[in-house]
């Protein structure tokens, strides 16, 4: 079977012509030539060498970037691999939808949140974005199309995909879960003075569901620094007696130093940190009134950032600045790790006195199942924050790139943390396959991927090919 269940015959026909049609693209590309996806927008911070993109053949995956059914009264969509998060929440809000975790960047992909890691305020509850997929329907690199569900004969396939970033093979369509929604989020941001305190927080309201008495269908959080952190805390709400607009003049994550209540739309609050990108726009200027005026509102978003971002990398031109000034060059601290609650607050102080960078975001989560996924080390039933941080560091005199990103996997390692592996990473080979489960990985790479067509986990997160 290779057909997704329940969907309206006339759209399975529809997505099973394109389905076959990117079938036989993938047959046709000669044995030994590495291949990838044409997609318009990334959210990886691993750049590759530019000569190794251009000997790659290019997959047109544009079929797979819609979503191809909603079934509002099963709270249930049908997905393409490519579609946007952005997309994917045009089409369910109308129904009073929305995914159970939506990534906080409008251009993640669905199949990239499930082949590698997506989180947002509702993972407390919630857990990642591949806990609520019930049907996955995937190109395999040895260029079959199965359809893994958590109990058919490529169970161990749906269990082992997240992770795997694309190393085992493409999405073409996932059936996910939906969760209802109110037009409103009432939230609430609760101010801490020491990150001991605040962990103790995240524990409690991850116990109870609440804090002093307000609901949390979300939570999140930033440390502006060792002695200012801030928790959001965030409910449904029917009604609202203002609504923040984020997207134009006012910026979100300073609404958190300045207010303790606040009401956004539903839509507003899943898509509050886009449009800034967090924090990170400031570096393009956009915490400058003039230049917030000057730079049109449709492309204050995270995916034009991203672009500039990636042809700063191409052409070495904040280097070139950095050495022609004399100042030391930068280096890129893009992570995201996850560490036991018990112990987030060493890492921050650990990150405040070797990195020192702010803010950092704070968002907890925990495996919304029983059910364990192979290649990502997280324990059910164990509370995690997720640390994000995303920006530059100043190296010191003699040292190279890898200095801080090194000392940060260090650090998570000895906490007994993990980080995901979006951004760079610099394990030995060995340490990486036991930290992400190697022996587990072969196996699948041998049933799925037994000729290797497509690079290996290793190749793509460490060797960056």
């Amino acid at each position: 079977m290779t057909g997704i269940s329940g969907l309206p015959p006339a759209k399975q026909a529809a997505h099973e012509a394109a389905v076959a049609r990117l079938r036989d693209a993938y047959a046709a590309v000669p044995e030994g030539v590495p291949v990838r996806l044409a997609k318009p927008t990334s959210n990886l911070f691993r750049f590759r060498d530019p000569s190794s993109a251009a000997e790659r053949v290019s997959l047109d995956v544009s079929a797979f970037a819609r979503v191809i059914h909603v079934d509002a009264a099963a709270r249930t969509a049908v997905v393409g691999g490519m579609t946007t998060y952005e997309d994917l929440c045009e089409a369910t809000l109308p129904h009073g939808l929305m995914p159970l975790v939506v990534p906080e960047l409008k251009t993640i992909t669905l199949g990239g949140a499930v082949t590698g890691l997506g989180i947002e305020a509702t993972s407390v509850w919630h857990g990642l974005p591949h806990e609520s997929v019930t049907e996955m329907q995937l190109l395999t690199g040895d260029g079959r199309v199965v359809i893994a569900t958590k109990d058919n004969e490529h169970s161990a396939l749906f269990h082992g995909f997240p992770n795997s970033y694309g190393t085992l093979g493409y999405t073409l369509a996932l059936t996910i879960e939906l969760m209802p929604v109110k037009p409103y989020v009432h939230v609430r941001h609760f101010a801490f003075s020491d990150p001991k305190s605040c962990m103790d927080a995240i524990a409690e309201i991850a116990r109870d569901g609440s804090y002093h008495g307000h609901k949390a269908d979300f939570l999140d959080g930033v440390a502006f620094s060792s002695d200012e952190l801030y928790l959001t805390v965030g409910a449904f709400s029917d009604k609202a007696p203002w609504v923040s607009d984020y997207t134009g003049q006012q910026i979100y994550y300073q609404s958190l130093q300045r207010s303790r209540e606040d009401f956004l739309t539903v839509k507003g609050y899943i898509w509050r940190w886009d449009t800034d990108w967090f924090w990170c726009a400031g570096a393009f200027g956009l915490r400058n009134k003039v230049v917030r005026r000057l730079w049109p509102r449709k492309y204050r978003r995270s995916d034009v950032y991203r672009k500039l971002v990636a042809l700063d990398q191409k052409h070495g031109l904040t280097a070139a600045m950095y050495e022609k000034r004399h100042s030391p060059q930068r280096e890129f601290v893009t992570q995201d790790v996850e560490i036991p609650v018990e112990r987030g607050h060493e890492f921050l102080a650990f990150f405040a006195e070797k990195v020192k960078m702010t803010p950092v975001w704070m968002c907890p989560v925990r495996l919304r199942g029983t059910e364990s996924w192979p290649l990502y080390p997280m324990h059910p039933g164990d509370l995690y924050v997720n640390f994000g941080f995303w920006g530059t560091a100043p190296l010191p005199a003699g040292k190279g790139d890898g200095y801080y990103n090194r000392m940060v996997e260090e650090e998570v390692s000895a906490l007994g943390g993990h980080k995901s592996l979006y951004s760079t990473a610099f394990y030995p080979e060995e340490e990486f396959r036991a930290r992400y489960n190697g022996a587990a990985y072969d196996k699948l790479k041998a049933e799925y991927d037994g000729g290797g067509r497509l690079l290996t986990l290793y190749d793509k997160a460490v060797r960056r090919r």
